[in-house]
This record gives structure tokens, sequence and C-alpha cells, in this order.
């Protein structure tokens, strides 16, 4: 399984990746990282990853337009959201559009690994 982590933060950009690596999801690739939507969509399109994590807020594109996008791309893209935000209709927008799950920043490691095994199964 192609994963592709969206996060303008670097901290968590990386942290995502060292839980998938160091966690044992057992079939998880790493296909890309991005900074924000528009980077995504252009990651996406090169790597088509399976599933993918995303910030909802994050500058040049957010994470509610990028769902979108990707999901025009493609369509049996699962989309984890993970994001700090209090806002939870913003939360909800995206789950109508389309995302598979949600996980609240801060989030544990295996928080996030019970959170992409559910999306990954969705699949």
């Amino acid at each position: 399984m192609r994963l592709m982590i969206v996060d303008d933060s670097n901290m968590i950009r990386t942290r995502i990746a060292r839980v998938v690596q160091n966690g044992g999801l057992q079939g998880v690739v790493l296909a890309g990282l991005a900074k924000n939507g528009k980077e995504a969509v252009r990651l996406a399109m090169v790597t088509r990853p399976e599933v993918v994590t995303m910030d909802l807020t994050m500058p040049e594109m957010d994470g509610i337009e990028c769902i979108q996008a990707l999901l025009q791309f493609d369509p049996s893209i699962n989309i984890l959201v993970v994001s700090a935000l209090s806002d939870k209709s913003t939360a909800i927008q995206a789950l109508r559009l389309g995302a598979r799950g949600f996980v609240a920043k801060p989030f544990s490691d295996e928080e996030l690994q019970i959170a992409l095994l559910d999306v990954a199964e969705a699949r």
C-alpha cells in the first residue's frame, strides 16, 4: 500500500513517516511527502498513493480543496484527515467530501496506526 503524507509541518510529516516506518505497519510504503495541497496533487499524479494522511490547514491549497482534487483524480484514494482543528465542522466537511477517517493532533503513535489500518482496510 502506497502512502502519501500531506502536512505543512515538517515535524508532523516526519513523525507520521516514522510511525509508519517503525510502527510495524505491514506492507505500507511511503510514496511521498507534500507540504501543501498543490504539491500533494502534483505528487499524487506521479506516485498514485492508495492512502493519504491530510492536514486541513495549509498554505497555497488547504486540505478541503486537496481532498476534492485528489478524489476527482482518483476516487479510490483513501484519505485520513490528521488535523489540530478544534473546528469540528471543517472535519465533518472533509468526511462528507469523502475522507475516510479523522485523527486529532496531538495524536499518539498507536492512535495513528489504528486509524491508518482502518482507512487502509476500507479500500
